[in-house]
């Protein structure tokens, strides 16, 4: 029989020997430790349509916002980080916010991103907000999704659309999501340098539906 000190020794051994695996996933969610960015692009009268009958900024009577910024996120090659600590503040001031209004209508939405996803870029609330810009500024928009009429397309023809549009991009490197039936995102993955890439996690995760809806703006 061992004595106690040595049974201590052996349960400690082993404590440290389970835990030692879960350390890397922890140090993982470190600012500016990432690999590549996807920006997700919102089709409004979607989300609109489906939850945002509060929200009057980007979606009463007077607003006709087509694909907006829903954030540009920080992505390892799988899986991503969020909530990141950060020596910046939690807070977007509204005087910084109000001037990404027309890609991102909301302060709620802009601080949202910018504390889960943000964070995690190693970058200040203004660099992540005009880098998010940057990004939207690189996406040309297909002549024929700009909202003037409902439609029905595959996912494929609304990837095709973009590829199109966008030299460079590569059908990996995109994906198009649904909810309802109808187009709710488009998401597409760029390099620290935001130029086009592939990531075939984030391109498996699209719709499969045969045919979803855009609804007109």
């Amino acid at each position: 029989m061992r004595p106690a000190s040595s049974l201590r020794h052996a349960l400690h051994a082993a404590l440290f020997a389970a835990v030692l695996p879960l350390a890397p996933a922890v140090a993982q969610d470190r600012a500016g430790d990432f690999d590549f960015y996807v920006l997700s692009l919102s089709w409004s009268p979607t989300f609109c349509a489906l939850d945002g009958r509060d929200n009057r900024q980007q979606c009463g009577s007077n607003a006709d916002f087509g694909f907006i910024v829903h954030g540009l996120w920080p992505q390892y090659e799988q899986g991503f980080p969020e909530f990141c600590e950060t020596r910046h503040d939690d807070r977007v001031p509204r005087e910084l916010g109000q001037d990404y209004f027309d890609i991102m209508p909301s302060m709620g939405l802009i601080g949202h991103q910018w504390r889960k996803h943000g964070s995690c870029t190693g970058l200040s609330p203004e660099e992540y907000l005009e880098l998010t810009r940057d990004a939207y500024e690189r996406i040309q928009i297909p002549d024929e999704l700009d909202g003037r009429g409902p439609i029905s397309l595959s996912p494929a023809e609304v990837e095709t659309a973009f590829l199109d549009a966008n030299p460079g991009l590569s059908e990996d490197g995109i994906a198009a999501t649904c909810s309802a039936g109808a187009l709710d995102e488009v998401r597409i993955c760029l390099t620290k340098d935001l130029d086009f890439r592939a990531c075939r996690e984030v391109d498996a995760r699209g719709c499969r539906q045969r045919l979803i809806e855009v609804p007109a703006r």
